[in-house]
């Protein structure tokens, strides 16, 4: 088929929508279109209206806070800031001094943007330093388990909040998320999260082929995250335990819910993105085999049994030397979607027969495009809702995403199945009963042992 037949098939209306007339795709096939049947009105939708452009649109100043200074938060600080005119960082919150002013001095080196003194908060409260220090909107990076009480504090202020993921680490934090998203819609609030496949163009331009039915109704999927070891720190002898664990926080369970929840919350939200729908139960087993610090996994194992009977493996694992892979496949009735791969740029549509029907063009994409980086592109996004006065929030996709990576997680833990019910009822809440700068008692924390541990 030819690009101007693709985009003229009565079945592929709004198929340009993200991009404009340029949509990015490569023609596969010389015949017309075949008729599909969409999954549901294109009304439905959840994608960006219009253009996803370079930069956003001039307006009035927005001055941010910047919550969380580790690398994260810098490297979010630098996607604000060039993502759009006319805006500044005006306060930053850290634990630690050494992150702030690393992050405090790549702002003021790289784009004139210097954070005074009485704007740099420290301790476990900077957070509520930063959000009343006169700031529009807030960038939330810290650890996980402190979104949920950071985030609160920002809706019930009224600032915009731009929230990395996950949300949460425990049913507790999630449940509180729940909550204050709807509070933040209630308000208007525009709360984008760090799930930045949602302002990807190759990634929106997938999910709108699948949502117009050219791979027919979803029947299964397989998710995969699996990469080498991420950074751990040891232990320096003038910290304390708790501050080892926070500058440490990736490796360790209450501060990042384990590696299936930090960070293969992406392929869990990408599958329940394109499908609009939430696990009924799961059954997954895990291990640890070469973690050096904290009380984590190394790779988990899962199987989500999903609403309508649909079933996805996801795998993930953090163990260096192994084959790594980063990439999603979602088996329709008439075809499948395969995204991802070793260099996470293979979007491509295949029918029954493995035909390709349709791909995503990255080389059309750098033609026509400048601003290339998700990271980016998400902040893009963010802005242009706030100055177009569009609300938007993403805080309740994104916290049953992190609810379903927190049921895999409590399933290969325990060797238990477990239901979407247990979770939304489960009082688990990991969060530490005192939050200060001491030493702890180290014995509690511990790596689960599955048919041994209930957590």
């Amino acid at each position: 088929m030819n690009r101007r037949d693709f985009l003229s098939g009565a079945a592929m209306i709004g198929a340009a929508g993200t991009l404009g007339a340029g949509a990015l795709i490569t023609s596969c096939d010389g015949n017309k279109a075949p008729a599909f049947a969409p999954l549901r009105p294109e009304a439905e939708w959840n994608v960006i209206q219009g253009v996803l452009p370079d930069i956003a649109k001039d307006g009035a100043p927005l001055k941010a806070g910047v919550i969380g200074c580790g690398g994260r938060g810098s490297g979010a600080a630098q996607n604000f800031m060039d993502a759009a005119p006319n805006v500044s960082i005006t306060a930053l919150g850290d634990m630690f001094p050494d992150r702030l002013e690393r992050c405090r001095r790549t702002l003021r080196e790289k784009y004139g943007n210097d954070v005074p003194d009485d704007k740099c908060f420290l301790g476990f409260d900077n957070y509520k330093k930063v959000i009343d220090s006169g700031v529009d909107v807030v960038i939330i990076c810290t650890p996980p388990a402190f979104r949920p009480a950071e985030f609160k504090y920002a809706v019930d202020a009224g600032k915009h909040v731009f929230l990395e993921k996950p949300l949460a680490v425990d049913p507790a934090g999630v449940r509180s998320i729940i909550a204050d998203s709807r509070k933040a819609q209630s308000q208007g609030l525009c709360v984008i999260t760090g799930t930045h496949r949602h302002s990807q163009r190759c990634y929106l331009e997938s999910y709108k082929q699948v949502q117009s039915g050219m791979i027919g109704d979803i029947v299964s999927a397989n998710i995969y995250f699996n990469q080498n070891m991420l950074w751990f720190r040891t232990k320096e002898p003038q910290w304390t335990d708790m501050e080892w664990m926070i500058r440490d926080w990736v490796n360790w369970t209450w501060l990042s819910g384990d590696h299936i929840v930090e960070q293969h919350v992406h392929d869990i939200d990408l599958f329940n993105w394109f499908s609009h729908e939430k696990p009924v139960k799961c059954v997954g087993f895990g291990a640890r085999q070469r973690r050096l610090t904290g009380d984590q996994y190394d790779m988990f194992s899962v199987d989500y049994h999903y609403e309508g009977g649909c079933h996805v493996h996801s795998m993930c694992r953090q163990i260096d030397g192994c084959h790594n892979n980063i990439s999603a496949y979602i088996q329709g009735t008439k075809g499948a979607w395969i995204g991802g791969g070793e260099d996470r740029k293979h979007h491509t549509i295949v029918d029954l027969q493995g035909n390709v029907i349709w791909q995503f063009d990255f080389e059309k994409e750098k033609e026509e495009f400048q601003q290339l980086a998700p990271h980016t592109l998400e902040h893009v996004n963010w802005i242009n809702h706030i100055r177009d006065n569009k609300p938007i929030c993403q805080a309740e996709e994104t916290a049953i995403s992190t609810m379903t990576a927190i049921m895999g997680r409590v399933s290969a833990y325990t060797g238990a199945e477990v239901t979407w019910e247990d979770m939304m009822r489960s009082d688990m809440n990991l969060m530490q009963d005192t939050l200060e700068l001491t030493n702890m008692d180290m014995k509690q924390f511990v790596v689960p042992v599955p048919g041994m541990s209930r957590v």
